[in-house]
């Protein structure tokens, strides 16, 4: 969104906290990398495979044409939850699929995000990772006015339609990356980033709100509900998939 107005942009602060695809387009030009929130869907999928050695290929769309792009980078294709194949949008389902080193994975959220911006690096984080990520984004030495990082929780949509829905799994995603940055010493938060990290905070019980939340009982309603329980391990990967030519590639500590 080139033409975003400038209070729009946060301007002035070195983390920054805004919705979706629309988010990702105001905040990532200009910021010192853009970090991508998808608690119950893409990020902790990514996570997952890249903790596994697997370099994971986001595309926008699920048809022939992500068939074509998993032919052009030598990679398996991943299916939606609810079809057939080793690979899917399940982070359940990848880490009980056989290795592969390189999977597409189509997410109209996710992805499309991670798409959204150029000459921006981009990082995926999720619940499992967030201290890992949080440690790498203050070792970039990001997080200043003219380096911001710039956090976006992807939301999800509400069926059959292209509006977004604010999901409180990603909200609290948000706010776990914003007061692990806090806590690492990142001073110059912007008002949405504070209340972000002041949300995460406040939950006194993150993985019960998160089982219970409408994306959780979602998933828990078509047969994922291991979807949801591997995503509310806070920290159990320390992984820190960053976008390195077309794919999410672990960076962390070896």
């Amino acid at each position: 969104m080139r033409s975003a107005p400038q209070w729009a942009r946060q301007d002035g602060f070195g983390i920054r906290v805004e919705w979706g695809r629309t988010g990702a387009a105001v905040l990532g030009p200009g910021a010192g990398c853009l970090v991508v929130i998808d608690v119950l869907s893409f990020t902790t999928s990514v996570s997952v495979a890249t903790a596994a050695g697997t370099a994971v290929y986001p595309y926008r769309w699920r048809d022939e044409s992500a068939r074509a792009f998993a032919a052009e980078n030598a990679a398996e294709l991943a299916v939606g939850r609810r079809e057939t194949g080793p690979w899917s949008l399940s982070p359940a389902a990848i880490r009980r699929a056989p290795f592969t080193p390189r999977l597409v994975l189509p997410s109209p959220n996710g992805s499309t995000i991670a798409a959204a911006v150029e000459a921006t690096p981009v990082v995926a984080a999720c619940l499992r990772n967030v201290g890992a990520v949080a440690d790498w984004l203050v070792a970039q030495h990001w997080g200043t006015p003219d380096r911001p990082i710039a956090i976006v929780p992807a939301g999800e949509h509400w069926p059959g339609t292209d509006t977004v829905r604010p999901a409180i799994e990603d909200w609290l995603g948000a706010g776990a990356l914003a007061a692990a940055l806090i806590d690492r010493g990142i001073s110059t938060p912007s008002p949405e980033t504070r209340t972000a990290a002041a949300s995460f905070a406040a939950t006194a019980d993150v993985a019960a709100l998160l089982t219970e939340c409408a994306s959780g009982r979602e998933l828990a309603a078509i047969g994922f509900a291991e979807d949801v329980a591997i995503a509310i391990e806070q920290n159990a990967d320390a992984t820190v998939p960053v976008l390195t030519g077309n794919a999410f590639v672990d960076r962390g500590p070896r």
